[in-house]
This record gives C-alpha cells, structure tokens and sequence, in this order.
C-alpha cells in the first residue's frame, strides 16, 4: 500500500469525519489489556449502561503522523500525547497502558490507513485520536470495570480551513468569554476528558452566532488572567518580543504543540515566559496573539472583544516564523535536534501489555 494511494483531494481535507479502512482496539478486563485488534467498521457495540455513556468516563488523545521528504512516516512527540494520556487516565481511574503498546496501536492505524495519508508537500497529514473509556455498565456513580482503548486515525487539512485562506493569513475575530467558565480551579480543565469539550460547546456556538470565530476564557475566580481558547492555548508574542503564555494550571490543557512552540522561540533566541497574564492591563502590550494547538497548530487572532472593548493585534510575524519551524521538522525539511519525531513500523506485531 503506497502512500496517498487513495488519491483524495488533499487541499479540500479541512478537519473532519473521512471513511478510513479501520481502527484499533484493545480490552481491558480482568485485570489486563487483550491483544490489539484492527476492526473494519465504524461502530461498536456499548451497553446501555455504559459509564462512559452516563458519566463521561473518557480520556483521549490529538497528535499527528507525517509522510517525510525522505519517504519515511514519522509521529510527532508520541511520548508527551502518552504521558498526558496516562496522567489523565490517573485522574478518571482508567487502566493505563504502556508505551510500546500506545505506540503498537498508533504504528497499526496508520499503516492501515496508509492509502488516506496525505503525502509529502500536501500540507496535510494523518490526525491519530487514542481514546480509552469505561464501557462496562454501573447503574450508580462507580468506576467501570471493563474498558476499551481504540486508536483512530483519519486524514486532515487545517482545523480552521472552513474559514478561508484570508483569516488563517491575516487572522481571525475573537471574543472575551465571560458568561461562561471553561473549568473550575480544582476541576478537569488540565486533563484532556470528554467533559471539558462538552462544556464548550454551547459557549463556542454562541460566540460564533456572535460573529466571533473563536472565545477566550478568563480564570473563573476573578475573570482577570487568561486561561485559553475554546480548544486550544494562548499565546502572544509581545511589542518587546517575548512569547508569553499563561502557567501550567489544573484548569489550563497543557498543549504539546505549545510547548514544543516554546522550545523553538528559545531557539531563535526569544526571551519565554509562562506566567499568569492579566488580560486588561497586559493586552496593549500585545504584538501578535494566537490560538495555538495540536489540530490547529497556529491560528493568528486579529483582535479581542471584551463587552464594548475591541482590541486588535498585528499580523503574524514570529509566531509565523515559529509555525514553520515546527512543520518543517515534522515533514522532514528542517533537523529534529529535539528528537520529537519517531519513525513509524509499518509491520506491527499484535501487542499485550
């Protein structure tokens, strides 16, 4: 199976449900992890009772796989997507699993999708889902004693491509999210669950209806520091030029994509701090700010709107400069020295934890 064999319009993918040629799964029962198994179809059988269903028992995983100008398939940081997997499995008593077999289940899914990789110079690439949640019933609030790890892996363009070329250039409109907390303080909001997502989902419908492409949220105490996007960090490239982020945070997802970011503005000698930023009296030091993630790895954000207040902020230039390093050491263009990129086996063993 060559690559991109498939042949689909790569330029049109944009971010969305594509039919693959299936997923791996595992079971956990009895104490243990089966054997991974590659299924065919799209769905899967979940008793009514589920926990996962009922009591949003689920953690999962975004990350990418890349057809290199060398020929070679490679994942991008696979060990940081587990560490943060097994953190927040921690957290929602989920089984844990190790990392030869996470990286069993990825290598699989991408070798059978192989076909729908989107090839060299495409701009594109594969987006991997893991995902691990309780699907053994309990009719009161109790952990399941059956889970279901799966990896899914499907063809992707940018997550903002619905947008148009113009907006992911110059940037795009945001507001100020006040109606609403994305977390609470000693809440989910660092562990990568199913219910942070849901808790956005009528605040991101209606700052769009609002004319808003993305929202930004404030800590839920005092509204006053930024936390993040709807789905990804914030970051901002100040009119001294430093990159500012806010700190780790038990309500902040801690981006991959973002701490890679990171490790590259140090490597072009920018000054970098993760800290808590106050949004009103930090904003007009703004330069350039953006939406920075896995799916969307840099949105710029063209200004801010705070109830009657409109902040706007200069088209990218260090934060595009970033965005490029980062793609070009995930297609193979530019050296990895940071050792993120794992070449991916394309004949996997069935594995057992």
């Amino acid at each position: 199976m060559a690559v991109g064999s498939a042949n689909l319009d790569w330029k049109k993918l944009g971010f969305a449900v594509q039919p693959t040629d299936g997923h791996v799964s595992a079971v956990w029962k009895d104490g243990s992890w089966g054997e991974l198994k590659l299924v065919k179809e799209p769905y899967m059988q979940m008793h009514v009772n589920s926990v996962a269903l009922h009591y949003g028992q689920v953690c999962w995983e975004g990350m990418k796989a890349f057809h290199c100008k060398d020929g070679s398939v490679r994942t991008f940081n696979d060990v940081a997507n587990h560490e943060r997997l097994s953190k927040g499995c921690e957290r929602m008593l989920i089984p844990g699993i190790s990392l030869e077999l996470f990286r069993a289940a990825v290598d699989l899914a991408v070798s059978t999708n192989l076909s729908r990789l989107p090839p060299y110079g495409s701009g594109g690439a594969m987006y991997i889902r893991p995902i691990m949640f309780g699907n053994g019933p309990q009719l009161g609030l109790a952990s399941a004693t059956e889970f279901v790890f799966m990896v899914i892996a499907s063809p992707v363009g940018n997550y903002f491509a619905a947008a148009g070329p113009e907006i992911l250039e110059k940037g795009a409109p945001g507001k100020v999210i006040l109606e609403f907390d994305r977390s609470a303080p000693r809440g989910m909001g660092s562990v990568k669950c199913s219910g942070n997502y849901g808790a956005d989902l009528f605040p991101s419908y209606k700052t769009k209806a609002e004319g808003f492409m993305v929202g930004l949220y404030l800590d839920p105490l005092e509204q006053r520091y930024i936390e993040e996007f709807n789905v990804t960090n914030f970051v901002s490239i100040t009119k001294d030029g430093v990159y500012i982020t806010p700190p780790e945070s038990s309500s902040i997802l801690n981006s991959i994509t973002n701490r890679c970011m990171m490790r590259l503005a140090e490597d072009m000698g920018l000054k970098v701090e993760r800290r808590k930023i106050d949004f009103l009296k930090e904003v007009d030091t703004f330069n350039e700010v953006a939406a920075v993630g896995t799916a969307a790895v840099v949105l710029p954000i063209r200004s801010l709107t705070m109830k009657d207040q409109t902040f706007t902020f200069a088209q990218h230039d260090v934060m595009k400069k970033l965005k490029q390093s980062l793609e070009a050491i995930q297609i193979g263009d530019a050296p990895d020295k940071h050792g993120w990129t794992r070449k991916i086996a394309m004949s996997t063993p069935q594995a057992r934890m």
